[in-house]
């Protein structure tokens, strides 16, 4: 059964989301840990919490996939930068124990003109100074559009960030589809080559999210302007072949598509009725 949702907002808490994702058939969800342009993180609601777990259980929903506000770079020039991310993400991960067993996403960040080796390294640190052995969430990075000084634009930097962690049993990867299409991964024309690659260079083992995204720009474009799915460059038969292909069966997708509610539902009822 395909695992599917969408992008939530955490304002009203845990129990608020499971409903909302229901509500539009969802089975799964994504929310931000905190504002995503800012810092500050509402208290934990414990009963709100226990709340959810149970809904949740009732109602089938797994797997769901918290994500880093957009204003953290681990790999910053400079320090302060560095230390808010890592206090930030520190701390996010303390708050995912309330919900264990899901996944935290993160974009690796900006090396700001250091060079992708030095950024890299500096993301490596930051796990592996965070990193817990008794936590009970995986870590996942983002696969990016190469925009700028982003690192993570190709697989090898994603790998490469991997074989420097010490902790990888708490390591996998969200792969976004208009991110690797903008960055020249071509999973319209050419899905099987890309997974191939994705495979030989990181390993299928580690891919634990889909971002499921059409994309306002054209091939290799290096940019990040998502469409709703099958309205964009992509078109509706790439995400038929991903939803469908049987190395990424079972794998939980989230829709950050520009949509509201009654869009996201549509979506999700359309990806539904493609699945074989």
């Amino acid at each position: 059964m395909l695992r599917v949702g969408c992008h939530l907002s955490s304002s009203k808490g845990f129990l608020h989301m499971g409903k909302e994702a229901i509500e539009i058939g969802a089975n799964t969800f994504q929310f931000f840990t905190r504002n995503p342009r800012g810092s500050k993180a509402k208290a934990i609601d414990e009963k709100d919490v226990e709340a959810y777990l149970a809904y949740a259980d009732e109602h089938g929903i797994s797997q769901i996939l918290a994500h880093a506000p957009y204003t953290l770079n681990p790999c910053s020039k400079d320090e302060k930068t560095r230390e808010f991310a890592w206090m930030t993400m520190e701390d996010d991960l303390k708050r995912m124990e309330y919900v264990p067993g899901n996944c935290y996403n993160f974009h690796p960040g900006s090396h700001v003109g250091q060079g992708a080796e030095e950024g890299i390294k500096l993301i490596a640190e930051m796990l592996n100074e965070i990193l817990k052995k008794e936590q009970r969430t995986t870590v996942l990075l983002e696969t990016m559009s190469g925009k700028g000084t982003e690192v993570g634009k190709n697989f090898e930097e994603l790998r490469a960030i991997l074989d420097r962690v010490e902790l990888k049993n708490h390591m996998g990867v969200c792969l976004d589809t208009c991110h690797v299409y903008d960055g020249g991964y071509d999973i319209a024309d050419n899905l099987e080559q890309v997974i191939q690659e994705f495979d030989q260079t990181i390993g299928m083992g580690y891919l634990r999210a889909i971002h499921m995204n059409d994309s306002k720009n054209p091939f290799a474009s290096h940019k990040d302007r998502h469409e709703k799915l099958g309205e964009g460059s992509l078109g509706i038969e790439t995400f038929r072949q991903i939803i469908n292909h049987p190395k990424l069966k079972g794998i939980p997708v989230y829709l950050e598509t520009p949509n509201e509610l009654d869009g996201y539902a549509r979506e999700i009822q359309m990806l539904k009725a493609m699945e074989e």
